[in-house]
C-alpha cells in the first residue's frame, strides 16, 4: 500500500515551523515492503488496519541528516551580502554598474517559503562561484519600498543577475535548474 500524497501533504503544512525536517522529501515504499494487516470485526463491516513491523524499522536508517544549520548561511566568509537600507543597496547598485563586478541581487523575504527552500542553492552557487557577489534583500524592509517599485519587484524570489555594469537576466520564482543554468551561462 503506497503512501498517500495528501496526508504527507498535510503533515509538511502542520509541520512548517519544522522546515529543516520537512524540506527532505521522503521516498516512497517500495510496494514490496513487508506489512502487517490485523482485522478488527465489527457488526457492520472489519476494518483493516495497515502497519510496519516492528521488526523493520530501518526503513529511514538510509536517509541523511540535515545539518544544523540547514536554512542559514554559513557562518564563514561568504560573499553572499545583507543588504537593509535603501543607501546600502544602491551604494551596492553604483558598485555593480561602476567597477563592472559580476554580482547577483537576490530579492527575498523571511515569511517567503520558496525564499527559504531556494537558500541553500544559494549557498552552494556563491561557493562555486565565487568571483560573483550576491546581494541578499528582504524585501519587508521600512527603507526599501521606493527601491523595489522603481525596479519593479513582484514577486519573490527574484533574482536579477549583472554583468560588464548591466542586468544580463532576471529569474523569477525558486527554479533551481534555471538559477544553475543562467549562472553557468553567464559566470563560467
Amino acid at each position: 500500500m503506497g503512501r498517500n500524497p495528501a496526508l504527507l501533504l498535510r503533515q509538511l503544512i502542520a509541520n512548517r515551523s519544522k522546515l529543516c525536517c520537512s524540506a527532505y522529501r521522503l521516498p516512497y515504499l517500495p510496494s514490496n515492503s513487508p506489512q502487517f494487516s490485523n482485522s478488527i470485526a465489527t457488526s457492520s463491516s472489519p476494518i483493516t488496519f495497515t502497519s510496519f513491523p516492528l521488526s523493520k524499522t530501518s526503513h529511514f536508517s538510509s536517509l541523511p541528516s540535515p545539518p544544523c544549520r540547514f536554512l542559514s548561511t554559513s557562518s564563514g566568509s561568504s560573499n553572499i551580502v545583507m543588504i537593509n537600507t535603501e543607501e546600502g543597496f544602491k551604494s551596492a547598485f553604483k558598485k555593480v554598474q561602476d567597477e563592472s563586478v559580476p554580482a547577483i541581487f537576490y530579492f527575498t523575504a523571511v515569511w517567503c517559503g520558496p525564499c527559504r527552500l531556494i537558500s541553500p542553492i544559494i549557498g552552494q552557487l556563491s561557493e562555486q562561484y565565487p568571483h560573483v557577489t550576491t546581494y541578499k534583500i528582504d524585501i519587508d524592509e521600512k527603507d526599501l519600498g521606493k527601491t523595489l517599485s522603481e525596479l519593479n519587484i513582484t514577486s519573490v524570489p527574484t533574482f536579477q543577475f549583472f554583468q560588464n555594469g548591466k542586468k544580463a537576466a532576471e529569474v523569477i520564482g525558486a527554479d533551481a535548474q534555471l538559477l544553475k543554468s543562467t549562472m553557468e551561462k553567464l559566470y563560467e
